[in-house]
């Protein structure tokens, strides 16, 4: 899925992860913990085990076809080891550490950790570093459960206890509010806001809290970071929202499929290459998706079904594509095809339907195209619905072979939740969603607003949005396709006035002139769905400058294991 497909509303959610359980999650939840990683070596057991290679990509893959000419003056040079202390993670979870001022991103380091490593690549500025032993391990550290981990990079931080993962999220998007938004952002300490989350004691130890964050502001002022103005006006980012159960989240596998002597293989592409890597279990994905997928490739084998060979633009297969509906149970599977024709398909069919009584549709989509996107133009239903269905809360929702549906469901519903109350609806309130897509949230606002109004750029995306709506007998939202910022002027024209603007934009961020618009409409608040921290912060900034004061920013883990990470704020007018 692309980053652009805003049919998504507009994000790839993910090719990377994203089970079951809301709240807070411990770090003793986490299976086979352990203070050290069993990838790099430690000092104290001796033992020499290598840790992940770290992905050198983007940036870091460009030319390499030739040496670079070493950097003159700088304290570490190509291929040498030396010991550095690892003080904070980069957004791609890599360590960041500095050797004699000089800063080195090291993949599988962890904050507060001794490690040696072996500088890789140099640029003027900071240069890239191979783990080779740690020295003294974080306390955060745990054995990555995964036995595909070093070869996956779907998940890039299992290594890091689960409360660590949340506690880490919860600080980048602190870090880019105050470095990209320039923001003022209160620094509380959060172990203690975690435990009053947690705690049976919640009306004490939120008491002390705040008590705790007064002596916070107190000693800001003192030490001149802050003013009395500014303390009144900082932003509040709460814990990060965890889950329960950090595991098998995910409803949707999408699984490409290759060939070997013994058959049909799926699993996932081998780091820097188009080699696929046969899985049987991916730890973050419903357990019935690995199962569909492993029953696929088993029947499709005996049967003689060939794999897609991009190379050649020859063979059958190309992708295996599972939805599961974790409140209803149905399923769909999707064979993605380099054709219509399909060799024993009705045996095929059959074994497939025995084999897995749970799936209620099953459906080819068809693409000849010799390209990496996963879905062609034509889908059919081969047997069964054209739909399945779910909910997330009391809202019901019909997923199609092609329509986004958020991959973590159990979150999702956190996620809109704490929009929900961020709008701050009593039941009068007018309510444009831009960025609708089909409409998850927009319904989900209409179930406490008197009129919400949603607008999407992609018609099949509307369309959904529109069936949805049917689907809940909800007559009180009215969906539009077109540009927010162009759609939402005219309606303003029209006389439509919105109490609550809520914005759900891609990676990108929301497009200036959509910012224009809300300064111009004057909604008394704004609540901001972010996939990316860095972008929030920039929007937020732009909000602010036209009149708008940010309360509030909740971190959602909407990914597990991963380094991504969502956010909603609140906004209120000046």
């Amino acid at each position: 899925m692309s980053n652009t497909n805003r049919s998504g509303r507009g994000k790839n959610r993910r090719n990377s992860a994203a089970p079951q359980g809301k709240g807070k999650a411990s770090a003793s939840r986490q299976p086979n913990q352990s203070s050290q990683s069993t990838r790099p070596s430690t000092s104290q057991s001796g033992k020499e085990v290598r840790p992940r290679d770290a992905s050198l990509s983007g940036v870091r893959s460009k030319g390499r076809t030739r040496e670079a000419a070493p950097i003159e003056g700088l304290p570490v040079s190509k291929n040498e080891e030396t010991v550095i202390e690892i003080i904070g993670m980069n957004h791609d979870g890599e360590g960041v550490g500095r050797a004699d001022g000089y800063t080195l991103f090291v993949q599988g380091a962890l904050p507060g950790e001794t490690v040696r490593v072996r500088v890789m690549k140099t640029k003027k500025q900071y240069g890239y570093a191979k783990l080779l032993e740690i020295v003294k391990a974080s306390s955060d550290r745990v054995s990555a459960p995964c036995p595909i981990y070093d070869q996956c990079g779907g998940c890039q931080i299992q290594h890091m206890s689960y409360a660590g993962q949340l506690a880490w999220k919860r600080q980048l998007v602190i870090d880019n509010l105050q470095r990209i938004g320039k923001l003022n952002v209160l620094v509380e300490d959060e172990t203690e806001a975690t435990h009053a989350e947690q705690s049976p004691f919640v009306e004490q130890i939120d008491e002390q809290t705040v008590q705790a964050n007064e002596s916070n502001r107190i000693r800001l002022r003192l030490e001149g970071v802050m003013n009395e103005e500014d303390t009144e006006h900082a932003i509040r980012v709460l814990p990060t929202m965890g889950m329960d159960e950090p595991w098998r989240y995910r409803n949707k596998a999408q699984v490409p499929i290759g060939v070997t002597e013994g058959g049909l293989v799926g699993g996932f592409y081998a780091k820097g290459s188009h080699r696929i890597i046969d899985m049987e279990t991916c730890l973050i994905q419903h357990e019935h998706n690995d199962e569909v997928v492993a029953k696929v490739k088993e029947i499709g084998s005996h049967l003689g079904i060939s794999a897609y060979n991009e190379e050649t633009g020859r063979g059958l297969l190309r992708h295996v594509v599972v939805k599961k509906a974790f409140r209803t149970g149905e399923m769909m599977l999707v064979l993605v095809t380099n054709g219509r024709d399909i060799q024993h398909k009705d045996e095929w069919i059959g074994s497939i339907r025995e084999a897995i009584p749970q799936v209620a549709s099953i459906c080819q989509n068809v693409n000849k195209k010799q390209t990496n996107v996963i879905f062609g133009d034509e889908t059919r239903v081969l047997w069964g619905r054209d739909v399945i269905y779910d909910f997330i809360g009391d809202v019901q929702f019909a997923i199609s072979p092609r329509s986004f549906y958020q991959v973590n469901p159990v979150q999702t519903e956190v996620l809109y939740g704490k929009t929900v109350e961020y709008a701050g609806l009593s039941g009068k309130e007018t309510v444009i969603d831009a960025y609708c897509g089909i409409g998850t949230i927009s319904l989900f606002l209409a179930q406490h607003a008197d009129q919400v109004y949603g607008v999407e750029i992609v018609p099949e995306a509307i369309e959904d949005a529109r069936s949805n709506a049917m689907l809940n007998e909800m007559k009180n939202v009215k969906f539009e396709v077109g540009a927010s910022e162009d759609v939402i002027p005219r309606w303003k024209e029209q006389g439509i006035e919105a109490d609550v603007i809520v914005v759900d934009p891609p990676r990108k961020g929301c497009d200036p002139r959509l910012l224009d618009t809300i300064l111009e409409m004057k909604p008394e608040r704004v609540v901001y769905v972010s996939c990316n921290p860095s972008t929030l912060a920039r929007d937020l900034r732009v909000l602010e400058d036209g009149g708008y004061r940010t309360v509030e920013v909740t971190p959602v883990d909407m990914f597990p294991h991963t380094v991504h990470v969502e956010s909603v704020a609140m906004l209120v007018r000046e």
